[in-house]
C-alpha cells in the first residue's frame, strides 16, 4: 500500500499576499449518486458546508466567520465537490478551526438536514423551474443529452428523489466518498509553511484512505436523429439551448482548437462574437447567442466560467438568450444557418489571428486572481496538463489555420442536435417547428439589403424535424 502521504494531492500558491484562499475539492460528485437517489452527492456537501459541527450549531459558525468577514462556499457538479473560503491571515487559525470541523467533524443534526432538503427543493421548484427559463434550459440539454449515463440527471437531483433521501443516506455517502484519494487541497496565499503539514495531517487522521466510486466513463449515445425537448411553461419568451456530446477535453489535442472556434461563434456576455452580430446586432432578435465546449454554470450571473467543474464528457452547445415568440423558429432557423456556414466556408485568416490574439490575452484575464489561478491548477491537475494559463498560450500558438478549419469540420454540425427550448404553449411551438412553412422576419425600422436577402434563404431553411423528434414536457415534471 502506498504512504498514506503521498494519497494526499496538495496544490499550493504561496504569496506574500495576506490574503489566505482555501479551496478543498474531493473529486467526486452527482455522477457517483446511487440511480435511485439522484441529489445525494449534493445534499452530503451542503450538509458539510452549510451545517453545524459536533460542537457547533449552523448559527453558531454564521456568528463566529461574521467579524472575520468570511464564510465557506460549497459549489457540486458532475464529477467534483468543491468547498472555498478565504481568510486574512491574522484570522487563519480560528477560520481553519472551523473550516476542519466542519469537513471532518459534521454535526449531522436532523434541523440542518431539513433545511437543507428544503432549500435543494426550492432550488428546483423555485428557481430553476420557476424563475431562470435559461438555466432551466441548458440543464435539461444536459439531462436530455446525457441519458442513460451518471451525467443523466440534475445535479441537484429531483424532487421526488431528495424528498426520500434520509439523513442516513448522507452519512453513508460521506463515508464512502470523502476520502484522501479524492482529495485536492488548495492552498493560496500567504500562509506560514509549517500550516501545509498541519492541514495534511488533519485530514489524513480523519478520512478514509480510499474510496469506492470511480468514474464511469460512459459516453452518452448520440441520437440518429435531431431530437427537441420543449418545456411548457408560462412565460413571455423563448429560451432556446442546443447542442451534442463531444469527446474532447482540456487534455485532448484538439480542445485549444475548438475552444477557439466556439469564442468566434460567441464568447460568453461579449459582444464580438458571429452569433451575437449576426442575430442581435444586425437584426436585433434577443439578448445575445454564446457558444462553448465546457460547462457553464450560472450563465446569467457570471461573466467568467467558474473553476471545478472539470468533467471527462463535455458537449459542444450554443445558447440562444430569450427571443419573442413570434421570431422563435426564425431565430433557431439563423442559428443553425450560421452554423451551417462555419462548417461549410470554415474562418478566414484575420478571424483566426484576431481570435487566437484575443483567447491569448483573455487567459489572463481568467486567471487574475489567487482564488482563480488556484481553481485552475487543481483543474489542471484533474486533467494532467501544465497550468492553464500557460497550457492554453502554448496550444494556441501551435495552432494554424489549416488546423482549426479541420477541427471545424470534424466537430461542427447540425444534424443529430438535441435542442431545447423553454416557452409558453409548448404544443403551438412543436407545430411549428414540425412545420417547414416559413417563418418570415419582421422589423420595425429598414434593414440592409444584405440582410433583407440572407432573411429570404434563412426563413425557408428546412428543420427536417418531424411530430414524433418532439416531446413536450410540462415544467412541473422537469426534475421532478
Amino acid at each position: 500500500m502506498a504512504p498514506l502521504q503521498a494519497q494526499i494531492r496538495a496544490i499550493l500558491l504561496p504569496s506574500k499576499s495576506p490574503l489566505v484562499n482555501f479551496r478543498i475539492v474531493f473529486t467526486v460528485g452527482s455522477a457517483a449518486d446511487p440511480a435511485d437517489k439522484p441529489g445525494l452527492a449534493y445534499l452530503t456537501a451542503q450538509m458539510l458546508g452549510d451545517g453545524g459541527t459536533k460542537e457547533l450549531t449552523y448559527r453558531q459558525i454564521v456568528e463566529a466567520m461574521f467579524p472575520m468577514a468570511t464564510s465557506v462556499g460549497v459549489q457540486v457538479d458532475k464529477e467534483m465537490t468543491a468547498f472555498t473560503g478565504s481568510t486574512h491571515v491574522e484570522n487563519l487559525n480560528a477560520y481553519y478551526k472551523l473550516l476542519r470541523a466542519m469537513l471532518l467533524e459534521p454535526g449531522w443534526r436532523e434541523d440542518d438536514f431539513r433545511r437543507v432538503k428544503d432549500d435543494a427543493i426550492n432550488a428546483i421548484k423555485v428557481g430553476l423551474r420557476g424563475n431562470n427559463d435559461e438555466e432551466l434550459a441548458k440543464e435539461v440539454l444536459y439531462e436530455t443529452i446525457y441519458q442513460g449515463t451518471p451525467y443523466g440527471h440534475l445535479t441537484l437531483g429531483s424532487v421526488s428523489s431528495l424528498e426520500k433521501i434520509t439523513l442516513d443516506d448522507v452519512k453513508a455517502f460521506y463515508k464512502s466518498q470523502y476520502t484522501q484519494t479524492h482529495l485536492d487541497l488548495g492552498l493560496a496565499g500567504g500562509y506560514p509553511p509549517q500550516f501545509v503539514d498541519r492541514v495534511k495531517s488533519d485530514f489524513k487522521a480523519a478520512l478514509p484512505l480510499n474510496g469506492g466510486f470511480q468514474p464511469r466513463k460512459a459516453a452518452p449515445s448520440i441520437p440518429e436523429r435531431t431530437r427537441v425537448v420543449i418545456v411548457d411553461k408560462d412565460t413571455r419568451s423563448v429560451a432556446f439551448s442546443l447542442g451534442y456530446s463531444i469527446e474532447v477535453t482540456r487534455a485532448s489535442a484538439d480542445y485549444a482548437a475548438l475552444l477557439l472556434v466556439s469564442s468566434y461563434l460567441g464568447q460568453h456576455r461579449m459582444s464580438s462574437g458571429v452569433l451575437y452580430n449576426r442575430m442581435r446586432e444586425m437584426r436585433g432578435l434577443n439578448y445575445g447567442d454564446y457558444a462553448y465546449v465546457e460547462y457553464f454554470p450560472r450563465g446569467m450571473f457570471l461573466m467568467e466560467p467558474p473553476q471545478n467543474v472539470a468533467r471527462h464528457h463535455q458537449i459542444f452547445q450554443v445558447w440562444i438568450r430569450p427571443v419573442e415568440p413570434p421570431n422563435a423558429k426564425f431565430a433557431l432557423r439563423l442559428a443553425l444557418f450560421e452554423l451551417e456556414k462555419l462548417a461549410k466556408n470554415g474562418m478566414t485568416e484575420e478571424s483566426f489571428d484576431r481570435t487566437r490574439e484575443f483567447l491569448s490575452k483573455f487567459v489572463n484575464v481568467l486567471t487574475k486572481s489567487k482564488r482563480a489561478e488556484l481553481g485552475y491548477a487543481i483543474d489542471s491537475n484533474f486533467y494532467a496538463i501544465n497550468p492553464y494559463n500557460d497550457y492554453l498560450k502554448a496550444q494556441l500558438a501551435k495552432l494554424t489555420l489549416a488546423g482549426v478549419n479541420r477541427v471545424i469540420k470534424q466537430y461542427i454540425r447540425t444534424d443529430r442536435l438535441t435542442i431545447v427550448a423553454v416557452a409558453r404553449d409548448g404544443e403551438g411551438l412543436k407545430q411549428q417547428l414540425a412545420s417547414e412553412d416559413p417563418s418570415p422576419m419582421t422589423y420595425n425600422s429598414p434593414k440592409p439589403a444584405e440582410i433583407t436577402e440572407e432573411d429570404k434563404t434563412v426563413e425557408r431553411r428546412p428543420l427536417n424535424l418531424k411530430p414524433q423528434d418532439i416531446v413536450v414536457r410540462p415544467v412541473a415534471q422537469v426534475f421532478q
